[in-house]
Formats: C-alpha cells, sequence, structure tokens
C-alpha cells in the first residue's frame, strides 16, 4: 500500500473517531426536569408554539400559553388537558399583543404568575413571516415584522430574565430562523428581524450564563405550520427555488428538538443535516457546547467555505434564470 493511500486511511479513520468522540460528549448531556415548573410559551396556539406546549405537558410541566387567537388558544389548552400526566398539572391561556408596549406584557405575565408561579422557562415562538422583494415590502408590514418577532420575544425575555438571574435558575428559548444566517431574495425585512433575535439571544446568553440561567435560541428550517402557508402567499418564486432545496420539516419533530435542547443547556437547536450544515458556516462564532465538537468544526469549517462559495454561485444563478423567465414573459 503507497503512502499516499496509507493517508487517506488515517484521515479516515480520524474522522470516524471524531464522529464518535462528538457523539459521546454531545449526548452525555441530562436534560432537565420540568415536572411541575412553570414553562409560558408564546405563539402557543398554533405550529410550533402548539407543539412546544405539548411538549412540555408530557414531560410533566404547568404550561401557560399566549397568543391573540382566544379559540385557538383554547383548544389549545384542551389538546394538553387530554394529555396531562398528572391530576396536578395546570394550563391556562391568555390573549395577548405582545408586540404591543412592555408595561401590558408585564402586567399580564405578573397575573400568569400569581396562578402558576414564578416562570422558569420561556419559550418565546411568536412570529410571522412577510416576504418580497425588499421594496416591494411596504413600511408598515416592515415595522409589523420587527414588532412581532422581535419585540415580542424582547418583552417576554425582559421580563423573566431579572427574575430568573435573582433566582439563579431558568431558561429562556429565542426561536429565530435559518434566516438569521444568511440573507436571502425575498426575505429582507423578515431577515432583519430575526437577525435582531440572534444577536440578542447571543448577548442575553453570555451575560446570565454564569448566572445559571441558560439561552438556546432555536434555527428551525422551513416547517410544515400555518405560518408557513401564508408565508408562501408573498414569496417569490427565486424565494421558494432556494429555500425549497432543505425540504419541509414537521412541527413535533421541530419542537421536540427545540425542548430537548433547551432542557438540555444547548444554545443552539437545529434539526436536520442542511441545517447543521448552514449553521456551522452561518455562525462561527456561536457557542458550541463541547471542545471535542468544536475541534470537529474546526477541521470542516476550512472546507466548508469553498461549499458557500459554490452555494451562492448556485443561488445567484437562480435568480439570473428566473430574471430571464420574467423578461421572456
Amino acid at each position: 500500500m503507497s503512502a499516499v493511500t496509507w493517508e487517506i486511511a488515517l484521515y479516515i479513520i480520524l474522522a470516524i473517531l471524531a464522529h464518535i468522540l462528538v457523539f459521546l460528549f454531545v449526548t452525555r448531556k441530562r436534560a432537565k426536569s420540568i415536572v411541575g415548573k412553570h414553562v409560558v410559551v408564546t405563539g402557543g396556539s398554533k405550529g410550533i408554539g402548539l407543539r412546544v406546549a405539548v411538549e412540555c405537558a408530557l414531560r410533566g410541566a404547568n404550561v401557560t400559553v399566549l397568543a391573540r387567537d382566544e379559540k385557538m388558544l383554547s383548544g389549545a389548552v384542551a389538546l394538553m388537558e387530554v394529555i396531562r400526566q398528572s391530576p396536578e398539572q395546570k394550563f391556562q391561556y391568555r390573549c395577548l399583543d405582545l408586540s404591543t408596549n412592555y408595561e401590558n406584557v408585564q402586567k399580564c405575565l405578573e397575573e400568569i404568575e400569581k396562578e402558576l408561579g414564578d416562570i422558569y422557562m420561556l419559550v418565546n415562538c411568536a412570529g410571522l413571516a412577510i416576504c418580497g422583494v425588499f421594496e416591494d415590502v411596504s413600511v408598515e408590514d416592515a415595522r409589523k415584522l420587527m414588532d412581532v418577532n422581535y419585540w415580542g420575544s424582547y418583552n417576554c425575555t425582559r421580563y423573566v430574565l431579572p427574575k430568573m438571574k435573582q433566582a439563579k435558575a431558568g431558561i429562556i428559548v429565542i426561536t429565530a430562523s435559518q434566516a438569521a444566517l444568511f440573507g436571502i431574495y425575498g426575505y429582507g425585512p423578515y431577515a432583519a428581524s430575526k437577525y435582531a433575535l440572534r444577536g440578542m439571544a447571543e448577548t442575553v446568553a453570555m451575560e446570565c450564563r454564569h448566572l445559571g440561567v441558560t439561552v438556546t435560541l432555536a434555527l428551525p428550517a422551513d416547517t410544515n405550520t400555518p405560518g408557513f402557508e401564508n408565508e408562501n402567499k408573498t414569496k417569490p418564486q427565486e424565494t421558494k427555488l432556494i429555500s425549497g432545496g432543505g425540504g419541509l420539516a414537521e412541527p413535533d419533530a421541530v419542537a421536540k428538538q427545540i425542548v430537548n435542547d433547551a432542557l438540555k443547556g444547548n444554545f443552539i437547536s437545529i434539526l436536520g443535516f442542511e441545517s447543521w450544515l448552514l449553521t456551522l458556516m452561518g455562525g462561527a462564532l456561536f457557542k458550541w457546547d463541547g471542545f471535542f465538537q468544536n475541534l470537529f468544526h474546526a477541521v470542516l469549517l476550512g472546507p466548508l467555505r469553498i461549499v458557500g462559495y459554490f452555494l451562492h454561485l448556485h443561488f445567484e444563478g437562480i435568480i439570473k434564470s428566473c430574471a430571464k423567465k420574467k423578461k421572456t414573459e
């Protein structure tokens, strides 16, 4: 066997060992228990938020869901009642526009804590997507995206954070999107609101980790939810072609991953190989857990930079192709 062949074999063996080490060190974390703890889920009436609320109920938590649609909220509570794990569990809902001023959010959260106790885990899932070429998205819609996606999460996080720091315990989940990793055609104002969430999550995590409070940044890809259906109504063809390559995740799977990562104290929550790949390339400064996992990433990042280059060339090809088609039509 030639020296080159031996060298290739050695690289393969090292890669296999690295995978095994990463698996062992990542999976060794044990999830915290939320039995009897108070969990608040915003946007908990449908989509990922609803499935997160159900997953927390299945794990024995007392759950409050927040959203604007009372009929759907009552349905969410009814669903949790069906799968309750103990007679002591409590479920409730509140109708609230989270993008309203902070004082209204503070008042609502104070009231629900009187019912179920201090909030131990906050899962920010409320959000919406409005797509379109940057100048085609109205100023009103751009402001609405920031109000709902950013300020809704900010207001709730702002309320629970000092109390969690004082208690030296608590979990905060901030749900952004794969659109928080790099800008995509047709996602302008939407991506901006998700980038804001990413920045907030990284900052809050650094400020409170040493005080026993953990932050998880969820970065779901396209997920089969009512919100995704509405998103497609305004999505340009170019955006559909670019984002469609990653497939469509199911909300149950995304919700379980988010809850599991949050309870394990992982900063990043992603589902699927494509999301892992894009997150690795777009979040080099993210706090990935475990030395060996970071070592493995360091080996991969160099070659992946080339992958990213060709990925952008592919996206640009799609955009040029659509532009030619529009011109001929």
